[in-house]
């Protein structure tokens, strides 16, 4: 398998570890939205976070949704995941170009601005679960290791990274979120605070051919590494003709028969992959009789 995410523990239990890489994920949803390079390394960090908090849910069922707004250029990033390792997403403004950062990085922060994460769990409870906060650095890890913190009270540490060719093509991409269970040790806080620090690019290790598991190996090895599971993942788009013709009965019969009357073929956007369905007249008249109102 070509990326994956790996699920980890270590110090018999007091962290546990996931690491991904997301080269042919984050490609995919380039080539599907056609983003500049700095929306392709928003919507690639935001893609490979989802990826590996979606396999953090127990249900077969469960729904993952992170949504950042703000107010930079790019005006926010929309990302769905769900617990087997399917991920989709998309960016508000994927044409944003920007002048790299003072560290002569792609200026992620300076595209999204000021604004707020929400991170919203479908679980099948009668309401979803929804944790809000705002963006600290808004270059999205940073922001990530702050919601965990505050809304889920789980000390972690998230890395994310993707690292782009000079053609504009995804040349790396992947991450980590490393989390302290409750009754870590201190010693063992300590110490893995001073080994994060000794970390300077997630990509970097990625271009150095490191895999995840090797990721995890360089990190948290000292304290015990054992690998628990290896999950594929990908960027996948549920929708199909039939789903798009749901949502279109769904909008009511005045609606319908207003399309009905312009004569025209209709064309419908699905903003996850991007992908347009047609519906001709004729087609419209037959969802026209299964509309209710």
């Amino acid at each position: 398998m070509s990326d994956y995410i790996i699920r980890a523990t270590a110090a018999q239990g007091q962290i546990r570890a996931f690491a991904a890489t997301t080269r042919d994920m984050v490609e995919t949803a380039r080539c599907a939205h056609n983003t500049s390079p700095v929306a392709t390394a928003a919507l690639g960090r935001l893609l490979t976070a989802g990826a590996m908090m979606g396999i953090m849910m127990k249900g077969e069922e469960d729904i993952l949704t992170i949504k950042i707004e703000g107010n930079g250029p790019i005006e926010g990033l929309t990302v769905t995941a769900d617990s087997r390792g399917n991920v989709k997403g998309y960016v508000f403004n994927p044409s944003v170009m920007l002048p790299p950062n003072a560290r002569g990085k792609l200026d992620v922060g300076g595209a999204l601005g000021l604004g707020v994460l929400s991170v919203i769990k479908d679980v099948g409870l009668k309401e979803p679960y929804v944790g809000q906060t705002i963006l600290v650095t808004s270059e999205i890890a940073e922001d990530l290791t702050y919601y965990f913190a505050t809304s889920e009270q789980t000390p972690s540490s998230v890395a994310l990274g993707v690292l782009m060719n000079r053609d504009n093509t995804v040349r790396q991409a992947g991450g980590f979120i490393l989390q302290m269970m409750p009754g870590a040790e201190d010693a063992v806080i300590d110490r893995l605070e001073q080994k994060l620090k000794e970390i300077t690019s997630i990509t970097a290790l990625l271009d150095e051919g490191k895999t995840p598991e090797m990721i995890l190996e360089h990190v948290i090895g000292e304290f015990g590494l054992e690998i628990n599971e290896k999950i594929p993942t990908r960027f996948f788009c549920n929708c199909t003709k039939e789903r798009v013709e749901k949502a279109l009965i769904s909008v009511g019969k005045k609606e319908i028969q207003e399309m009905i009357d312009d004569g025209k073929t209709i064309e419908v956007n699905c903003h996850f992959c991007n992908k347009n369905y047609a519906f001709t007249v004729e087609e419209l008249k037959e969802l026209l009789n299964k509309a209710v109102r």
